[in-house]
């Protein structure tokens, strides 16, 4: 599942990367409100596609450190969606909720929470963390 959370960020990234083309080729083509803010948007969502490529990349190498900027970016994501579907732009919206869900999705599994989970500071693997060993009482 957190290959399905990883493809949902990747996926948002490249989404993201399409917005701020469109944005930059008109920034370009002079249909910006005003140059020094189109510009200023373009190199802010250019800065947000290389973070949201850097934490997909994360969640595929199985690093503890990407979860809650991932679970962050999903519900972002999903706020922003329901926005474009309430401005009736469906196409944006819509997809933007579906990879939301399915970036939740797949974050919040058992397997992907455990897989994430940092260790406890000083336990080792396959010890108890008390550093010692259980004794077998009968009765």
């Amino acid at each position: 599942m957190l290959l399905v959370a990883s493809g949902a960020q990747a996926a948002e990234a490249v989404l993201l990367l399409v917005a701020a083309t469109a944005t930059a080729i008109d920034a370009a083509a002079g249909q910006s409100y005003q140059r020094s803010s189109g510009i200023a948007l373009i190199v802010l969502e250019f800065i947000v596609v290389a973070g949201l490529a850097w934490i997909a990349t994360g969640l595929a190498r199985v690093r503890p450190w990407s979860r809650t900027p991932a679970v962050m970016i999903q519900v972002f994501t999903g706020i922003v969606a329901v926005y474009l579907l309430q401005a009736h732009r469906f196409d944006w919206g819509l997809t933007a909720l579906l990879l939301a869900l399915a970036g939740l999705a797949g974050l919040l599994t058992p397997a992907s929470l455990r897989a994430l989970t940092r260790p406890a500071p000083g336990a080792r693997p396959g010890k108890t963390g008390t550093g010692k060993t259980p004794v077998n009482r009968r009765s």
